[in-house]
């Protein structure tokens, strides 16, 4: 148990220049901060944000006056945060302000017990052997966080043939520079979008996988060193024809070196995902985000429909460290890889790293390795690696 002593929020800019929130905690031994991120594709079924303006105010006079004083572990604060604010999608105080309070607060708890807080989140967890997750870059953006002409949100390399975390984040740093003299050569712009990738005006899917192949090959990499996973969002994509990007998924999978397909239809469509698991679902991961939005329910939900084999681990989906530990756990129990993720909105804040570590995630998507607020993730991970060596 750890006593509150101190809580305070103050509004902070995240990394599209958004308003965003950053609490701080101390406890009678330590003391936590968390800037909480924010996503531009956000499922219907996701906690609601509370504007900053809103929830700023709202943690500073009556979060503060209820916890501060008292004593709690994380399951106990978390659970007392979700009475407070009292809505079955944390509408009133906002997921975004009772993620940054769960957070800051771990932080100070972990303080105050001398660990890290990958260490502090294991514990929470029951996981005693820890390891890094292997990381999936989007060096290639679509869709909400680029607005150029590409449906599919996040075309991904995953540098599976490598061992340490530093020779990963330098074979993706690898494809990025390949990727870059392609655009050049073909005239087709390096800008970059939400997540730090480059956004491209493309003709359509097919040439951004092309893109991206070649960006691997030119680079060095074999289709066993490196392989693709692509998050089409398709909740975002209007005009959807089912059957077409189902053939599309199809014929993909056997073109390309493929790892996963993150939300292939909308979220709300179990029967299309289990169609497409049914079909490739042994060959490649099919997985939830915002079918399953880091929330138990829906994730025993997937499972009685056998709809997808990974799941997306979002914090702020859901609100609190403790809901976010139990769908890792469900996630785990399915027999399924958990996927922790950043948001396009993102701060220099590295706890999603540790939430990943900490909880047995198998891999962590954390944006190209291109952008401050992306790199640090990627630099907290070689951390605690060298940590866990």
């Amino acid at each position: 148990m750890a006593k509150i002593t101190s809580l305070s929020a103050k509004e902070i800019l995240d990394s599209r220049g958004n308003p965003t929130i950053e609490v701080a905690v101390t406890t009678t031994g330590g003391t936590g901060t968390a800037a909480v991120p924010s996503g531009a594709s956000v499922g219907v079924h996701e906690a609601k944000v509370v504007a900053p303006a809103i929830a700023v105010p709202q943690l500073n006079g009556e979060v503060a006056a209820a916890l501060v004083g008292k004593e709690f572990d994380q399951a106990s604060l978390d659970a007392f945060l979700i009475q407070l604010d009292g809505t079955s999608d944390k509408s009133r105080l906002g997921g975004n302000a009772t993620l940054g309070v769960s957070v800051a607060f771990a932080r100070a708890a972990a303080a105050e017990q001398k660990l890290e807080l990958y260490q502090y989140l294991g514990n929470l967890a029951g996981i005693t052997k820890l390891a890094i997750p292997q990381p999936m870059f989007n060096i290639l953006n679509g869709g909400k966080h680029a607005h150029n002409g590409l449906d599919i949100q996040e075309c991904m390399v995953v540098p599976v043939g490598f061992t340490s975390m530093q020779e990963k984040v330098d074979a993706a740093a690898a494809c990025v520079a390949s990727l870059k003299k392609i655009l050049d050569e073909k005239s087709l712009g390096t800008s970059v979008g939400d997540e730090g990738g480059f956004a491209p005006t493309v003709g359509g899917n097919d040439e951004a996988l092309e893109l991206l192949a070649a960006s691997i090959a030119q680079a060095g990499f074999s289709n066993e060193q490196i392989k693709i996973s692509l998050d089409v969002a398709a909740s975002s994509i209007e005009h959807l024809d089912k059957e077409a990007m189902f053939d599309w998924y199809l014929a993909i999978a056997q073109k390309y070196p493929l790892l996963s397909i993150e939300d292939p239809f909308a979220e709300d469509d179990f029967d299309n995902f289990a169609n497409l698991y049914a079909s490739i679902g042994e060959q490649v991961r099919i997985v939830g985000d915002d079918l399953t939005v880091t929330n138990v329910e829906r994730i025993a939900l997937a499972a009685r429909k056998s709809a997808i084999n990974a799941v997306i681990i979002k914090p702020n989906q859901v609100g609190t460290l403790t809901e976010t530990v139990a769908a890792v756990a469900a996630t785990h129990t399915n027999g399924w890889a958990a996927i922790a993720s950043h948001r396009s909105g993102e701060t220099m804040d590295t706890f999603i790293a540790d939430v990943a570590v900490g909880l047995g995630c198998e891999f962590i998507k954390a944006g190209a390795p291109t952008r401050p607020e992306r790199t640090a993730k990627y630099t907290r991970l070689i951390e605690i690696e060298s940590m866990l060596a």
